[in-house]
């Protein structure tokens, strides 16, 4: 019993790192069309300038990990709006130049990480409450799995809360629907779409910090391995559905954990073969509109 609540518990905080790097990846593709191969790279850019922060304060305190949280959020969403406003603003509706162009940015900039950070792997220590656990009906949880799954709820019900009750998410939604309407009006729906885009970005900078402390690195090729998974959640989940992404989330991450136990270590096999599954049983996701 006490195993299998610590598989439920790790994959929901497992789940919670997912839903952090999808929700960019689901918001931006439904509110925009937009498919971001680069998102990744904000991920990494976060985490690595959470980094550079805690290590200059400390580094084991709750305020530097505060702080590391704040820029690496600050930072995800700043590299993602100067990707937005120098090269996607240009490519709406040309989604085979938009994929070409992501990718290539993703490309470079881990070249770049490579270049300023070095090719290994930088371990990351946090507050002492981290390398503690919490018992549960047996189960010895690590701590960080709480501040994972905490945040995420936060950052949901935040991006919910925006775009259903704020005038600018309003906006949003309405240039989604009719694009020309809204600019007829006076709305610059441009200067919304870049909001769209810094709020992904956000997000993933928010959890490349939080996915340093989870596996205890940072390195250039953590924002890659995470999108993989990110992709496959939203698809899953129903590509522009933040719920779908949020429910997608947590299946997977729990079946990777239950597999890698029982089934040894063939977490991602089952992982690709739920979302083959899904893609032939239902192609739009489990929350996405039926086309």
């Amino acid at each position: 019993m006490s195993t299998v609540v610590l598989l439920l518990a790790t994959g929901l905080g497992l789940g919670a790192l997912y839903f952090l790097v999808a929700s960019g990846l689901s918001l931006i593709y439904g509110l925009m069309g937009v498919l971001n191969f680069a998102h990744g790279s904000f991920l990494t850019l976060g985490a690595f300038a959470g980094w550079e922060t805690a290590r200059r304060l400390g580094g084991d305190s709750w305020g530097s990990l505060l702080l590391s949280l704040l820029v690496g959020a600050g930072v995800g969403a700043l590299a993602a709006v100067l990707t937005e406003l120098l090269l996607i603003r240009r490519l709406y509706e040309r989604h085979i130049e938009q994929v070409l162009v992501t990718v290539g940015l993703a490309l470079a900039t881990v070249a770049l990480f490579d270049g300023i950070w070095g090719t290994d792997a930088i371990f990351v220590t946090g507050p002492g409450w981290f390398d503690e656990t919490t018992t549960i009906l047996g189960a010895r949880v690590p701590n960080d799995r709480f501040l994972l799954i905490g945040v995420a709820a936060l950052v949901l019900g935040g991006i919910v809360a925006f775009l259903r009750f704020t005038r600018f998410g309003l906006v949003i939604r309405a240039g989604v629907e009719n694009r020309s309407m809204v600019t007829a009006l006076g709305i610059d729906v441009r200067r919304a779409f870049t909001v769209v885009f810094a709020i992904g970005g956000a997000a993933a900078g928010l959890g490349g910090v939080l996915a340093s402390h989870y596996f205890g690195y940072v390195s250039p090729q953590l924002g890659g391995s995470l999108l993989i998974f990110a992709f496959i959640v939203t698809v899953i989940g129903g590509l522009g559905s933040l719920l779908g992404a949020a429910i997608a989330s947590v299946v997977v991450a729990v079946l990777q954990q239950m597999a890698n136990f029982y089934l040894s270590g063939t977490g991602d096999l089952v992982v690709v073969l739920l979302l083959a599954t899904v893609l032939l049983v239902r192609p739009s996701g489990l929350m996405g509109a039926r086309a």
